[in-house]
């Protein structure tokens, strides 16, 4: 059985014109080995970016009819962020159906994060040329299963900053939140640094790290403890 047969077999689509498979899951480095390629999934992944995002957005919105902009939109976020994506196309087999070149084959192409979630944006797009909306909606919302337990699956409880952005978002929208090192203090390879996050202003917690990622993570934390606090 070809990879091409194989794959579709594994999505639940079969392509009328399998050219667009194809480019689909034609890397760029593939046309440094191969100039006779027609194109790679460059300008597919422009426009299935669009389309994902557009059936994403419908479903979540029509899945939760009490849910607020701010909820829907980060819901939106988590389950069209790269690192879904190519956990999704790993899942689909689509890292062993790419065409790389030899060079980017050898330094780990086939598995890079960037590369997966642009031919799974690729391949929506390929599927919706091909067959028009509401067939694309069918394949991807049948690759995806349940929205909420994928939800549920993106969430982090490492992600302090993540879940202050949500906590606060609804309410005061995406630009309410403020991070500032207030210190730094060590030598360059023993640094320390102290972060104050606040909201409108309002300080509502401070962290301490050696990098600003960790302080910024600790002051969110923080946060949280102090909103949880209010009445």
């Amino acid at each position: 059985m070809s990879t091409a047969l194989s794959f579709q077999r594994r999505i639940g689509y079969t392509f009328r014109n399998v050219d667009l498979l194809e480019r689909a899951l034609t890397h760029p480095s593939w046309l440094q080995d191969h100039p006779e390629a027609a194109d790679s999934n460059q300008r597919l992944e422009f426009l299935g970016d669009a389309v994902l995002d557009l059936i994403i957005a419908e479903a979540i919105f029509h899945a939760d009819t009490t849910a607020r902009e701010g909820d829907l939109t980060q819901r939106r976020k988590r389950l069209i962020e790269g690192r879904f994506l190519s956990q999704l196309a790993l899942e689909i087999g689509l890292d062993a159906a790419l065409h790389l070149s030899a060079s980017e084959e050898s330094t780990g192409g086939r598995h890079k994060s960037a590369a997966l979630e642009d031919a799974f944006e690729a391949l929506v797009a390929a599927i919706f040329l091909d067959a028009g909306l509401e067939e694309t909606r069918r394949v991807v919302l049948g690759l995806y299963g349940p929205l909420e337990r994928r939800l549920a699956s993106t969430m982090t409880v490492d992600n302090p900053k993540g879940r202050l952005q949500e906590r606060v978002q609804p309410e005061h929208g995406n630009n309410a939140l403020h991070y500032e090192v207030v210190r730094t203090e060590g030598a360059d390879h023993a640094r320390a640094f102290e972060v104050t996050v606040s909201l409108h202003g309002q300080e509502l917690g401070t962290g301490r790290g050696s990098s600003k990622k960790a302080a910024e993570a600790a002051a969110a934390a923080a946060a949280l403890l102090t909103l949880d606090r209010l009445p």
